[in-house]
């Protein structure tokens, strides 16, 4: 999750509200599950789920260091031949111009090849600082053309969190059902 100065309060309840019910979903799905909470500003770190939740850091955006960040938790902890890996991201978009190479290369070099499903969520709406498509979401929404593994979706109210889980999460389950 983007905790980054851009994101304001009500952007980041959004985002939270997304991840409890991501959390929640998969805790009653499946019995073995691990999730891993990331969060970044200008740099980032794993953390628990109520740091995750509860904590106010802010800062700068560098949305690399959170793709990093996960790449390396992966292969020190989860190997992908030994596990399914799902990742979300929630972000209003707004990142480091200079960052952007970096991100794109790691997201689709690194992490899509390793991963079952990403799931970015955009929160947007009213305090957004950037107006219009970001970079991060021109950028992913290429990616995403390309790559069947990567969903993107924005968020500007608090009622849209639940249709908007339902048609990232359906779509998988219509998907795995069509390749057995």
């Amino acid at each position: 999750m983007d905790v980054s100065g851009s994101m304001t309060e009500r952007m980041k309840e959004l985002a939270k509200q997304f991840f409890l019910l991501l959390h929640v979903f998969l805790e009653k799905r499946y019995q073995k599950l691990d999730v891993v909470f990331i969060r970044h500003a200008e740099t980032a770190e794993e953390v628990d789920e109520e740091t995750f939740f509860t904590d106010p850091r802010t800062g700068g955006t560098v949305v690399s260091t959170a793709l990093a960040e996960m790449l390396r938790i992966q292969k020190a902890r989860y190997p992908a031949q030994q596990w399914n890996i799902y990742v979300a991201q929630a972000s209003d978009g707004d990142n480091t111009t200079s960052d952007m190479p970096q991100t794109v290369e790691l997201l689709e070099d690194g992490i899509l090849p390793l991963v079952q499903y990403y799931a970015y969520i955009e929160v947007t709406g009213p305090g957004a600082i950037i107006r219009g498509d970001t970079d991060l979401w021109r950028s992913y929404r290429e990616i995403s053309e390309r790559n069947p593994h990567l969903a993107i979706r924005q968020v500007s109210d608090r009622k849209e969190i639940f249709p908007v889980f339902r048609e990232l999460f359906a779509r998988r389950a219509t998907e795995q059902v069509a390749r057995s």
